[in-house]
């Protein structure tokens, strides 16, 4: 039996304010990743059998740098979240936390290497 009063127990388990922009994030990288996904799928159909320089070369143009950069920053975005969200509804206990800061930090990490790699093929260094 708890000597706390009904509000004492729930006090801190309310929203945090945080949800809808969370929600929206989630949302809005989801319909960037479909608008993204399909132009990928048109630049991996044309460059179906091209070789090294002409991807290379074809990379190299700002256009198609900057829409893969965005893919990649709009997919690990919307898995961090995703996977946040996983986290909190069905990892319990002391690893919690650890878990998140995992998945905030290989996403991260990914990321920058992915946009990275694209930028130093694009710009040829």
């Amino acid at each position: 039996m708890s000597l706390r009063s009904p509000l004492g127990r729930v006090r801190g388990l309310g929203s945090a304010k945080d949800g809808v922009g969370h929600w929206l994030a989630q949302r809005m990288t989801a319909i960037g990743l479909v608008l993204l996904g399909f132009w990928f799928v048109a630049a991996i159909v044309s460059n179906v059998g091209a070789d090294h320089a002409t991807f290379t070369a074809w990379l190299g143009q700002p256009g198609n740098a900057t829409l893969m950069i965005l893919t990649i920053v709009a997919a690990f975005w919307h898995a961090a979240l995703g996977l946040q969200v996983v986290i909190e509804d069905y990892v319990h206990g002391h690893c919690r936390a650890a878990a998140l800061i995992a998945v905030k930090l290989a996403c991260f990490a990914l990321g920058a290497f992915g946009v990275l790699s694209v930028l130093k093929v694009a710009v040829g260094g």
